[in-house]
């Protein structure tokens, strides 16, 4: 679902980060204005969860590859304006320094799985448990649906956007200049994988981690259940000076992920849409992509637009490859343990922001007069 440079037309890219920059700036203000001790490490635990589960690809029909967001248990536990923040978090770091989405394209990635998905998964989950206790049955089956469907739902986004282009963006013959199937084509392709396997994933992580929590820590569901009870069990909040250590559990079993992130090579192929411009010359990546299509050849050539782009910015560690490794394996893992220190070092980086600002307004001595 992460849409690489170059399949999106820059005028697209500005409507989508236009689009995106609205909830971005709410999700600021809010979370500026509910700036605690708490809120820093849960969301650098949310978005490295997100960054992480991203690098679990999973096989789908047609020989492409899809993989869950996180978007539901960020949403239920943080809260959408958070989410929105932590996800986007993630998909700069895939962005920037693992050529994982285009940085042209990063409004659009952000509008999709960030924004959607968290308010989707948020509204929907709110809906179905609506006041259930905490620890509820219900809650579990809540939040499985509601990352079903949350993630079905970008997918949804991200297809309308890929088949539009060959509609709006084409040269003087008809070729297209970005994304090169239509509506048509794209709504299924992007539909069938998700709706199949990517959400049912997304589904699983969702309910398996409010089940989790409901046993461990039913505090942390408060956010999307503010006037739920807690039924049987006591709830406790932690301390601000231990937050961190109150989380250890789910840092652990984040850790236990990245061990586990090679798993996430066993999917051959690449997700629909993200294909290089290389792969448009190969002649069996070019079959793929004809089987994964509906039978639709994609162009002889790779469209021109699409061409320009692709090599605007070359990732550090492209493709959670370091060059320096020659284990894709050992890359893998030390690729996922790069991505969630650059996203503990920029979530903490935004909450010294957020204090800064927050002593400067409160204390009249703090700016010049």
């Amino acid at each position: 679902m992460h849409i690489p440079d170059g399949y999106l037309s820059p005028s697209t890219c500005a409507v989508m980060a236009a689009g995106a920059t609205p909830f971005w700036l709410i999700a600021l203000r809010r979370l500026r204005a509910l700036l605690n001790a708490r809120l820093v490490p849960m969301l650098s635990l949310f978005s490295a969860f997100s960054f992480v589960i991203m690098m679990f690809n999973l096989p789908l029909p047609g020989g492409t590859t899809g993989h869950a967001v996180g978007m539901g248990i960020g949403a239920i536990v943080l809260g959408p304006w958070a989410s929105i923040l932590a996800i986007s978090v993630a998909l700069l770091i895939q962005a920037l320094f693992f050529g994982d989405g285009g940085i042209t394209c990063y409004g659009a990635n952000c509008f999709n799985m960030a924004i959607v998905g968290s308010l989707g998964a948020y509204w929907i989950y709110r809906m179905l448990a609506a006041r259930s206790d905490l620890t509820a049955p219900r809650r579990i089956a809540a939040a499985a649906l509601a990352g079903y469907l949350a993630i079905n739902i970008s997918a949804l986004c991200a297809a309308i956007e890929f088949g539009i282009q060959p509609a709006l963006f084409h040269d003087e013959t008809g070729a297209p200049l970005y994304a090169p199937y239509p509506l048509s084509i794209a709504v299924p392709a992007m539909l069938i994988g998700h709706l199949a396997f990517a959400g049912l994933a997304e589904a699983v992580i969702s309910g398996g981690v409010v089940a989790y929590l409901q046993r461990a820590n039913p505090a942390l569901l408060r956010t999307s259940a503010p006037n739920a009870a807690i039924g049987t069990f006591a709830e406790t909040e932690p301390r601000s000076g231990s937050v961190w250590a109150a989380l250890r559990p789910l840092w652990i079993g984040l850790a236990l992920m990245m061990i586990l992130t090679p798993l996430g090579l066993l999917a051959a192929g690449s997700a629909w849409g993200e294909w290089g411009v290389e792969d448009f010359k190969n002649p069996d990546v070019r079959e793929q992509m004809t089987v994964a299509s509906h039978g639709i050849a994609p162009p002889a050539e790779p469209p021109r637009g699409l061409e320009k782009l692709a090599s605007l910015w070359t990732a550090p560690f492209p493709d959670y490859a370091p060059t320096f490794l020659k284990s894709a394996q050992l890359g893998y893992i030390l690729s996922a343990m790069m991505g969630v220190g650059l996203i503990i070092v920029l979530c903490l980086l935004i909450g010294w922001i957020f204090r800064l600002f927050a002593r400067g307004e409160n204390d009249p001595l703090g700016s010049p007069s």
